[in-house]
């Protein structure tokens, strides 16, 4: 049976050989640990209690819970195509939780590492692709737009008399984003520069030298280049700048439902993975200032 399902993946399903064996290694290493082998098993002695112990062994051996619910995966998959094929009536793998796997809280930059970027006294006032730059790094981390979104602002999107940005965002969202007082000055500054570079037919607001539209690749290179002179975190890319508008956001007292119409997520449950982090920055302020923690 495990052999016609094998063959069920690699020639029905078009698996790669690599995956196909994976799900034979997976699943004999269950009835391994049953003490019998794939094709002389009897379908109706398999419990549910066996493969909760399974799960227990590989817990018990330190295994990564990535890797179990992999290997328990495979044996739903392999029992699902059982029903199928009529071999069985019965799926004791039907209610069997596969473990939780640990999300890595989004990393973030430091209000003083993002602060030294965009305050930065010396900034040549005649050098407008640095004035840009900068500009960039100040809109994501004052906005918590998206790279896309970054890049496809108009420049009649941004108001800054009244201090408002307009976001067209996935599906065609549109939101308000609202503007600070700096952030409109930057603006009117950049602006300024770029008429007098490509002239004012341009309508993106964030263009090149040549006055051609901005490209992901050319965004994300200057904000690693930005914003690696501050900070030492591995993965530098304008996704972090919008974690740090979030958390920054979320550890000042923002309400998470704002927070959520701010960053023009559809779901609360998209930016509730930002309260971890603000939490582990309680925890660590906690553990730090509190008499009885130390």
């Amino acid at each position: 049976m495990l052999n016609g399902f094998l063959q069920y993946l690699q020639y029905e399903k078009n698996y790669s050989s690599h995956t196909v064996l994976s799900y034979d290694t997976d699943i004999n290493q269950f009835f391994h640990f049953l003490k019998t082998d794939s094709e002389h098993f009897s379908l109706n002695d398999v419990e549910p209690v066996m493969i909760q112990q399974w799960i227990l062994e590989m817990m018990q051996q330190g295994m990564s819970a990535r890797s179990i619910s992999r290997k328990v995966s495979a044996l739903k998959s392999f029992w699902n195509y059982l029903l199928k094929q009529n071999f069985t009536q019965v799926n004791p793998t039907l209610k069997i939780v596969l473990p939780k796997t640990k999300k890595p809280l989004p990393a973030f930059f430091k209000h003083r590492e993002v602060s030294q970027v965009i305050t930065d006294p010396h900034i040549p006032q005649d050098n407008f692709e640095r004035i840009r730059d900068v500009l960039i790094v100040a809109v994501f981390y004052m906005t918590g737009i998206r790279l896309s979104e970054l890049i496809n602002i108009q420049e009649n999107d941004v108001d800054v008399v009244a201090g408002e940005l307009r976001v067209i965002g996935k599906r065609n969202k549109e939101r308000i984003i609202p503007l600070d007082k700096l952030l409109c000055e930057k603006i009117s500054i950049y602006i300024d520069k770029k008429e007098d570079l490509v002239g004012p037919g341009t309508s993106y607001l964030f263009v090149r030298a040549n006055g051609m539209k901005m490209y992901p690749k050319l965004v994300s290179n200057i904000i690693r280049k930005l914003m690696s002179q501050v900070s030492t975190l591995p993965q530098i890319s304008p996704h972090v700048l919008r974690h740090s508008f979030a958390t920054a956001l979320l550890d000042g007292g923002a309400d998470i439902n704002a927070v959520k119409e701010l960053l023009g997520h559809s779901s609360l449950a998209a930016t509730q993975v930002y309260t971890h982090t603000g939490f582990e920055t309680l925890h660590n302020i906690y553990k730090q200032a509190h008499p009885r923690a130390k």
